[in-house]
């Protein structure tokens, strides 16, 4: 895979980049390279990455680049924090995948996705009543989406399963692109959300956080 770019000043603030399972999404279990960018407008309850709202360190994209590189995978990850926050990223994710990268971008929904290169997966949360930041939700993105792309529904309760129902249906998300449900870890029990699914009969694909089930809370993973 060639790594040749051309040069960048832009910068980006960057809490750490690393290597590692990928733990949610279509790619589950693939080794992939991971770039978690700093910051985030948002403040849901069930967050496991405050360590990323603030510091980092400014890198350039070709450094940042160089970087993942190192590691011997096709996939790579921007995640956060909240990358879309950084106007660069932008820049970046089409920089990876014009290098020939399978690039996916986590997004929490609350900020405008029409810039993103239309190679990138685009895995956008829908924020539930219990993640406390319903209200930050871009409806208007959904149009955005295309097939390959994927909306995840992270749920701490019955009331979030229920609206989560309810967005799915209302909205036909199931003919936008991929469902996500998955289970606020050690708030919500996985088996409870399976069984809601199935008696539902819901067309979403039903997740857990496969990283925290072998790793823990643990950054870097």
């Amino acid at each position: 895979m060639s790594t040749a770019i051309q040069e960048s000043p832009a910068k980006l603030r960057v809490t750490e980049i690393f290597y590692s399972l990928q733990g949610e999404s279509r790619t589950v279990g693939l080794p992939t390279v991971f770039v978690r960018l700093t910051g985030c407008p948002l403040r849901c309850g069930y967050c496991d990455t405050e360590y990323a709202f603030h510091g980092g360190e400014l890198q350039g994209i070709d450094g940042i680049i160089e970087q993942v590189a190192r590691y011997h995978t096709r996939y790579v990850t921007v995640t956060g924090g909240e990358p879309l926050a950084q106007k660069p990223c932008l820049d970046l994710l089409r920089k990876l995948c014009d290098i020939g990268y399978d690039v996916s971008l986590e997004t929490s929904g609350a900020l405008d996705i029409k810039e993103v290169d239309r190679r990138v997966v685009i895995v956008m949360d829908l924020k539930t009543p219990g993640s406390g930041e319903q209200a930050k939700n871009r409806y208007d993105n959904l149009e955005h989406l295309k097939p390959s792309d994927q909306i995840k529904f992270v749920m701490c309760d019955e009331n979030d399963y229920a609206w989560a129902k309810t967005m799915v249906v209302e909205h036909e998300l199931a003919r936008c692109c991929e469902i996500l449900f998955s289970p606020s870890y050690q708030q919500l029990d996985a088996t409870r959300l399976a069984d809601w699914i199935l008696a539902d009969q819901l067309p979403v694909r039903m997740q857990v956080q496969l990283h925290k089930y072998l790793w823990g809370a643990v950054p870097g993973h």
